[in-house]
């Protein structure tokens, strides 16, 4: 049972300390120019395009093949866009009590709705930490500490488009912290289980790969280009994917 309780903790502290310390960068931006906030929304966009594509989606195809990752793949959009659709529409239109314009609440639904796909994402990491455990100590410790870093840019890929959207720095925080949670689950369970289904695997780590790169895509490199009108946030996007291909490679 400690063991147990251990290796939940290590998958929790992975998950919590990865997307948390991305979303502390919003401590260090205070009054940003459209020019500065669109080259940052592009370079997260450009990471978590590289993420999901060299990372996270390979990964996916490696345990579970292509076919059952492009289902999961298509599975994730369609999720996202019935909870796009399931989102009030009226307080995007105009001003609401809280005098947050239609763009700013914009900026927070592409935030909450990355959030929702990179806790999914972290879950079935959280499986391979615990059945990591399971197998070897060494290995579970190198898996949660490879992830831990792998969040770090999910955390700011979440951050940018909710301090853009006006929400408080502290709330930010803790809603990057939320968004590592599943991966203390996973932990959990994949330790208590010892192997998971790699056929569950491939489907949690494609769904999470198509959600996030229909945000990436249909939500936030828009935005980076409607906040300021030049090649700035492509610069900037292109810049993400290299850093993000330079993570990947890094950590694998």
């Amino acid at each position: 049972m400690n063991r147990l309780l251990a290796v939940t903790l290590i998958g929790f502290l992975s998950g919590m300390l990865g997307t948390g310390l991305g979303g502390m960068i919003t401590f260090f931006i205070k009054n940003p120019t459209k020019r500065f906030m669109a080259v940052l929304l592009g370079f997260t966009s450009g990471i978590m395009i590289a993420v999901v594509c060299f990372d996270l989606l390979p990964e996916a195809f490696k345990v579970g093949g292509m076919g059952l990752s492009l289902i999961g793949i298509g599975i994730g959009v369609v999720v996202i866009l019935i909870m796009d659709q399931l989102l009030p529409k009226g307080a995007y239109g105009r001003k609401n009590t809280a005098n947050k314009t239609d763009s700013a609440l914009e900026f927070i639904k592409s935030g909450m709705l990355l959030g929702i796909g990179i806790a999914m994402h972290n879950f079935p990491e959280g499986l391979a930490v615990g059945s990591g455990f399971a197998l070897n100590s060494s290995l579970g410790l190198g898996l949660a500490l490879v992830i831990g870093i792998h969040n770090l840019p999910e955390g700011i890929a979440m951050a940018a488009p909710l301090k853009m959207g006006g929400v408080n720095r502290f709330k930010i925080v803790v809603y990057t912290l939320l968004a590592g949670i599943p991966m203390g689950i996973g932990a959990f369970i994949g330790s208590m289980l010892g192997e998971i289904s790699p056929g569950f695997i491939c489907l949690c780590l494609s769904f999470a790969g198509g959600a996030m790169l229909y945000i990436t895509c249909g939500e936030l490199i828009p935005k980076s280009q409607s906040i300021y009108r030049g090649r700035i946030s492509t610069i900037g996007m292109i810049a993400g994917i290299m850093c993000g291909i330079y993570i990947s490679g890094a950590i694998n």
